[in-house]
């Protein structure tokens, strides 16, 4: 595609055409060459949606919550795009998201924008393209957008970070299910949805919840965390926006994390669901932690993008000395080591670094 081509089509984008919308993120999703200018030129129209990400286990009725949500929300006359992730599914689409596809459009509704995205074997580069995608969907000017992930683990994690409130679903009777939370996911939960609340176990799943919610907010309860941690992002110190805070880092208050019950399938609970999102959300804007976690984001694009970048230079700097297959072999010979084949394979990329610096 070529330059102009592609800035017709973020201009396209930017005029609120769905077929431009769709074409940018297969674009993104498939790497496909010109994708990065054009999402460098998208990037300044970012930072207007309100970014939702939804998880929990499989089964625990995560789509037809986004549907119910989703709906919710044009009814109050705001704009939705979805992205549904399957980090695990090597190709798009599926019966399930094919039915889900065909529903919305037989709704008519093109204000939800609906879009499934898989792994597609970029191992690590989802998150990524996800990333992205949110980026078109807020340049386009999506009042909401939700992030629905099909599984409940670490790729899950690092996926529902894009967004700024996160809401982990949980069904009730599902004892292993709130210990398998413990593992990654629920120090980032900033809601938890117990759905199916039409189940006699219901009130229990409830109060296993906030009973793990409450040791997660309790210093001294000693829960072992795992390597994330619930680190909330630094405030801004200083000049740099330290008023947005509104209070000073001592008595700033914490978001305590609340439980709410839905039956998805019938709408119940969903109005509560909506009051709750915005609650974090205006905690997020008033405290400063909303532009505090973008930050954080952004600080970690970069890191991301390096290592593919650096990875990228790297195999070709491989096939060009032979291939991996060659230096494993020497390595097995004993003729060489792996640490001697990083520091010859970096040398190149090391030297130009520092002829740039000089």
């Amino acid at each position: 595609m070529s330059h102009a081509a592609q800035s017709d089509l973020v201009d396209d984008l930017l005029d609120g055409k769905h077929r431009a919308l769709a074409r940018v993120i297969t674009k993104i999703e498939n790497r496909s060459p010109g994708y990065r200018d054009v999402v460098s030129a998208l990037h300044e129209h970012t930072g207007h949606a309100d970014v939702i990400g939804i998880t929990g286990s499989p089964g625990a009725g995560k789509s037809t919550l986004v549907d119910k949500l989703a709906r919710t929300y044009r009814d109050e006359g705001l704009t939705v795009g979805v992205i549904a992730v399957d980090p695990s599914s090597p190709f798009t689409g599926g019966a399930v998201l094919g039915d889900r596809i065909r529903m919305a459009s037989n709704v008519g509704d093109m204000e939800v924008f609906f879009r499934s995205m898989s792994a597609r074997g970029q191992l690590g580069g989802l998150s990524t393209a996800t990333s992205d995608a949110v980026k078109a969907l807020d340049a386009f000017g999506k009042d909401k957008i939700i992030i629905e992930t099909v599984g409940a683990g670490q790729n899950e994690v690092d996926i529902v970070r894009t967004a700024d409130t996160v809401t982990v679903l949980v069904q009730p009777g599902s004892g292993d299910d709130v210990q398998m939370l413990k593992a990654g996911i629920l120090e980032i939960g900033d809601v938890f949805v117990v759905n199916k609340a039409d189940m006699p176990s219901a009130d229990r799943t409830v109060a296993e919840l906030e009973e793990m919610i409450h040791m997660r907010n309790d210093p001294t309860a000693n829960l072992d965390l795992g390597h994330h941690g619930f680190e909330e992002p630094e405030l801004p110190s200083g000049d740099d926006g330290g008023d947005e805070s509104g209070a000073d880092d001592e008595s700033e208050e914490r978001w305590t994390p609340e439980v709410v019950k839905t039956v998805a399938k019938d709408g119940e609970g969903i109005d509560g669901l909506v009051d709750l999102l915005a609650e974090h959300r205006t905690y997020l804007e008033e405290t400063g932690r909303l532009a505090a976690k973008a930050r954080m984001r952004y600080a970690e694009e970069i890191r991301q993008l390096l290592r593919e970048d650096t990875a990228h230079l790297l195999e070709g700097e491989l096939d060009r000395r032979g291939g991996i297959e060659a230096y494993a072999a020497a390595i097995y010979d004993r003729e060489t080591d792996p640490y001697t084949v990083a520091d010859e394979l970096i040398e190149p990329i090391a030297d130009c670094v520092e002829e740039r610096r000089e």
